[in-house]
This record gives structure tokens, sequence and C-alpha cells, in this order.
């Protein structure tokens, strides 16, 4: 077997197409989902279609004459790591926050039928 490089991951598990882009294998995620979909990357030796299979500790990449293999530290967090987390969480909060909306409008408007309604039956 050829001789491969350590990369460390933060968080585990990761997603493939995340990883080989934050490994700087590919360009970007278009890039990574492509070549996976295509078949071009390998996981531990077998052909890898799943554009979010779940890598952890241990495991072995191969792409494009690259070779690397997954430790996990946890202590280890890039700036590039950091910036995802940030817009994820982001991103899930305004998602929560409309959520929240939407559900006490419509409380707002049952609330008001049933209003309506009891006051309709008190007038007969």
């Amino acid at each position: 077997m050829s001789a491969h490089s350590i990369f460390d991951i933060c968080v585990q598990p990761i997603e493939l197409c995340k990883l080989l882009k934050i490994a700087k294998m590919v360009g970007g995620d278009g890039e990574a989902k492509t070549m996976i979909s295509e078949g071009k990357v390998l996981v531990n030796n077998e052909v890898e279609v799943q554009k979010r299979k779940k890598i952890r500790h241990g495991d072995i990449i191969k792409y494009n004459g690259q070779i690397i293999e997954v430790a996990y530290n946890p202590t280890n967090k890039s700036a590039e790591f950091i910036s995802t987390v940030v817009s994820v969480s982001k991103n899930s909060k305004k998602k929560q926050r409309a959520k929240n909306k939407a559900k006490s409008e419509a409380r707002v408007v049952s609330s008001k039928a049933v209003t309506e309604a009891s006051n309709e039956r008190s007038k007969k």
C-alpha cells in the first residue's frame, strides 16, 4: 500500500463531500458531489456513491491519486470548519424562528376562530 497522509477532523462523523472539500482534494462542494456520484472516490478501498456518507476515525479515502486516513482530533478546529458551523447554526436558528412564528400565527388564527364561534353561539 502506498504512503498516505493523516487528516484530522474535529467532528465525527463528517460527510464525505465535506471532507473532500475541507481536505482540499477537490475545489468545492459541487465538484466533490460530482466525483462521488461518478464513482471516482474510494472509501476503505470500495467505490462510494453516497455524497453524504458518514466518515469516521480510521476511514481511508482515495481520490485522484491522493490517499488520506481520517483521524479524530476534537481540539483541532480549522477556520473553515468554524465558519461552516457558524453559518449552519445561523441558518438553523432562522428556520426555527420562522417555524415558531408560523406556529404562533396559526394559534392566533385558531383562537380567533374559536372566539368568533363562541360569540355566535352566545348570540343565538
